[in-house]
């Protein structure tokens, strides 16, 4: 099972100090994470899109190209491209030229987005939330399988025998699904035979299991073999070299999080004694010592038989040096764990 990292480049304010770190400054770290992560021998690194003050990336595949110039091996994704909102035309240049440029390394995530703030900005009307997405979607893998192409919808200008260049650096593009547990989502992805990850932002990841086992039927379903049917999971969480020490110093930046999805989404704000028991074990939040999240990554990853595990560990913006030292450990103490019992 390979290992991975997410990052949506939070910049909220520091729940201690009230300080704000820079876009020039998150983009700079961003850098430096990957470049680490590579050189560590982790294999994926993805970038979310948001088009917020709190978030300073809103366009990965220019983040990812600047990752591209200092990286060798590891794969660069977006987490996710908000495709609904976005011309799949310009977006799979985008990232067949990421594609090139790192000589077949990039992947493109696509998926719906965890807020709507992209439907006003570009123009999208949230009635046609669902249309939206299911017409770029098969345009995006049309583009791919085809070249030229000639193609209509109802969301963007038809295509009348276009060439749509740059091609990938092989003779595909790395398209994959992301969803927060939509059972339909996982079907859809299956029946396309598209990489899919879960986004696991809270409870047990043990509940995933049931959506796995769909995607997987619906691969079968429709036709594809086992082994290409790619599932990537994903976990929050902070590692430290003391167990203790992991949860005590997320649980302010994770306590932001849950104060602006409050406010955003209506949702409860937990308590400690909640997160207490919610990391204990490292159960749902993987806020841990370096065996405590290596354990938990094995036990999902058996149930689920992921082929990759990402780790989302700056959430409100968790210091970088924190950060820092969390990646170091997941590359040299809870990646060889991992290997040893899951290859």
């Amino acid at each position: 099972m390979q290992l991975g990292l997410l990052s949506f480049a939070d910049r909220h304010p520091d729940p201690a100090t009230g300080e704000q770190v820079s876009v020039a400054d998150a983009l700079a770290q961003q850098l430096e994470r990957i470049k680490l992560a590579d050189e560590l021998g982790l294999g994926f690194y993805g970038l979310g899109e948001h088009h917020l003050a709190d978030y300073a990336i809103s366009n990965p595949a220019t983040v990812l190209a600047a990752a591209a110039s200092i990286t060798e091996n590891i794969t660069l994704s977006s987490a996710v491209t908000v495709l609904s909102t976005e011309d799949p035309v310009r977006v799979y240049q985008q990232f067949t030229t990421l594609d090139q440029l790192s000589r077949g390394r990039a992947e493109l995530l696509a998926g719906r987005g965890s807020f709507t703030e992209s439907f006003p900005l570009f123009g999208a009307r949230l009635e046609d939330y669902d249309e939206l997405f299911e017409e770029k979607l098969a345009l995006l893998l049309r583009l791919d399988r085809e070249d030229p192409i000639t193609w209509s919808g109802k969301f963007r200008a038809p295509l009348e025998n276009a060439h749509v260049l740059p091609r990938p650096y092989r003779d595909r593009l790395r398209i994959s699904v992301g969803t927060g547990g939509n059972p339909e989502s996982s079907v859809r992805a299956g029946l396309l035979g598209l990489p899919i990850v879960y986004a696991v932002i809270g409870g047990l990841p043990e509940r995933f299991g049931p959506l796995v086992d769909l995607y997987r039927r619906a691969g079968e379903a429709g036709g594809h073999a086992p082994e290409d049917l790619h599932v990537t999971m994903s976990a929050v969480g902070l590692i430290a070299r003391n167990s203790q020490d992991a949860k005590d110093a997320y649980y302010p930046y994770w306590l932001q999080t849950m104060k602006y999805g409050a406010r955003a989404r209506g949702w409860s704000i937990p308590s400690r004694a909640d997160y207490d028991e919610w990391t204990r074990g490292a159960q749902s939040i993987f806020a841990g010592s370096p065996d405590e999240v290596a354990e938990r990554l094995i036990t999902v990853g058996r149930l689920t038989g992921a082929n990759r595990y990402a780790m989302h560990m700056d959430w409100s913006g968790v210091p970088h040096k924190l950060v820092m030292e969390a990646i170091e450990l997941l590359g040299t103490e809870v990646m060889p764990l991992v290997r040893k019992e899951l290859g």
